[in-house]
């Protein structure tokens, strides 16, 4: 049974349609990469999934449809993590954190689950949070910050993860962190991944599948290495991108000192 399906995925806005007849599936297991130039609607699509935006079509998760699945419900099974959180309070990382269980109380003045503590414990550790965790989050750079999120998500328990951009701003130590640890996270049973990226290397190394978008519309789909082909990347933007990455990769080699012409 597939974790996520899409079906006649459309948006439009007045008479212009941002994405047009959309449609995939995400099993267990799996770790989509939704790739595409700028503007072919890949926020569109994670924004129209998580009930943001009106749309046509339809989107079932464990083959109900979304719109009909309550908001704290869908809270305990979707988490979102944005490419930017901004804080307007200056919350503790634990306080941030421990907001990932609330969609779990069964209402404003019932007692935690039992099994609050130990999810926000693990949620720090593995995350590298736990000697931050009585620090402002308005102290943290926004590698730390975005690990902060990330353990919201981990305490909150979800099935499925939609990450929109997650290493945006990131530098390369951090996006490292931030892709093993979403990795680990997959490895457990019933779990699955939705990424919007715009590094190719990243969706090639990470993901299972992909979904390649221009304009508003599926360019390949499949699993990643069949769906970031060269051939159809180099249809898509319109240039070698093969030829690119690796004309790139010269500059890693002692000799090479030039600028790339």
């Amino acid at each position: 049974m597939s974790m996520l399906r899409v079906e006649n995925l459309s948006v439009a806005y007045g008479e212009l349609k941002i994405v047009d007849d959309i449609s995939f599936e995400v099993s267990p297991q799996q770790w989509l990469m939704i790739v595409g130039p700028n503007g072919a609607g890949k926020r569109t699509i994670i924004k129209a999934i998580t009930q943001e935006i009106s749309y046509l079509g339809n989107a079932f998760f464990l083959n109900r449809d979304i719109a009909d699945i309550k908001s704290a419900e869908l809270a305990r099974n979707i988490g979102v993590l944005s490419q930017s959180n901004n804080v307007g309070y200056s919350f503790t990382v634990e306080e941030i954190v421990r907001l990932g269980r609330y969609a779990w109380r069964r209402g404003p003045l019932a007692a935690e689950p039992q099994e609050t503590e130990a999810k926000i414990e693990h949620a720090l550790e593995i995350t590298g949070m736990t000697s931050l965790r009585r620090q402002s989050v308005m102290t943290l750079s926004g590698g730390e910050l975005q690990r902060t999120f990330l353990a919201q998500l981990f305490a909150q328990d979800p099935k499925l993860l939609i990450l929109d951009e997650p290493t945006n701003h990131l530098d390369l130590v951090y996006q490292k962190q931030m892709f093993e640890l979403i990795g680990k996270w997959l490895s457990q049973p019933d779990r699955a991944v939705i990424s919007v990226v715009h590094d190719l290397s990243l969706a090639k190394a990470y993901g299972t599948h992909a979904l390649l978008l221009n304009q508003g519309k599926i360019a390949a789909a499949g699993q990643v290495n069949e769906a970031l082909s060269t051939e159809k990347l180099e249809k898509v933007y319109k240039m070698d991108v093969h030829a690119w990455m690796q004309g790139l990769l010269q500059y890693w080699q002692p000799q090479n000192k030039g600028r790339l012409e």
